[in-house]
C-alpha cells in the first residue's frame, strides 16, 4: 500500500494501472501453476470443482506469451511491478515467518489488524465467542 501511495503521489494513474496490470497477470499465472502442481502432487484431495487440465495448460501458454511480450515491450513497467511485489517480502518475514516476535511487535500487529478491520468494515469470526454460548 505504501508503494502504491508513493507512486500515486509521484506518477499518474495510467502508469499505476500499467504496474498493477502486470502484477495481476503475473499472480493469475502463478495461481494456475499452483493448481497444476496441486493436481500433480496431491491428486487425492477433495476438489469441489475439478477442471480438465487442458484448460489451465492452454491458459498458461497464452499467459506466458503475454508475459514475455509485456517484458519485451515495456521492461521498465514490468520491473517496477516486480519491485512493488517484492516490497511485500519484508512484510511477510516480519508478520508470518518470524515466529518468536517480542510482545511489543505482536501488540503492534494486532492493533494494525484491528484498525484495518475497522477501516474496511471487516470482522473475522472468532472461535468460542460469547454469542455462540
Amino acid at each position: 500500500c505504501l508503494a502504491t501511495l508513493i507512486i500515486m503521489l509521484v506518477g499518474d494513474t495510467y502508469t499505476l494501472i500499467n504496474y498493477v496490470s502486470f502484477i495481476n497477470y503475473l499472480c493469475y499465472g502463478v495461481t494456475i501453476i499452483g493448481l497444476i502442481v496441486l493436481r500433480w502432487k496431491k491428486p487425492k484431495i477433495f476438489r469441489p470443482i475439478k477442471v480438465n487440465l487442458l484448460i489451465p495448460i492452454t491458459y498458461l501458454a497464452f499467459w506466458a506469451f503475454l508475459l514475455v511480450f509485456s517484458l519485451y515491450s515495456e521492461p521498465v513497467v514490468c520491473g517496477v511491478g516486480l519491485i512493488i511485489i517484492l516490497t511485500g517480502v519484508p512484510v511477510f518475514f516480519l508478520g508470518v515467518y518470524w515466529r518468536n516476535k517480542p510482545k511489543c511487535v505482536n501488540r503492534l500487529i494486532e492493533s494494525l489488524t484491528c484498525w484495518g478491520q475497522k477501516l474496511c468494515f471487516v470482522v473475522y469470526p472468532q472461535c468460542g465467542s460469547a454469542e455462540e454460548e
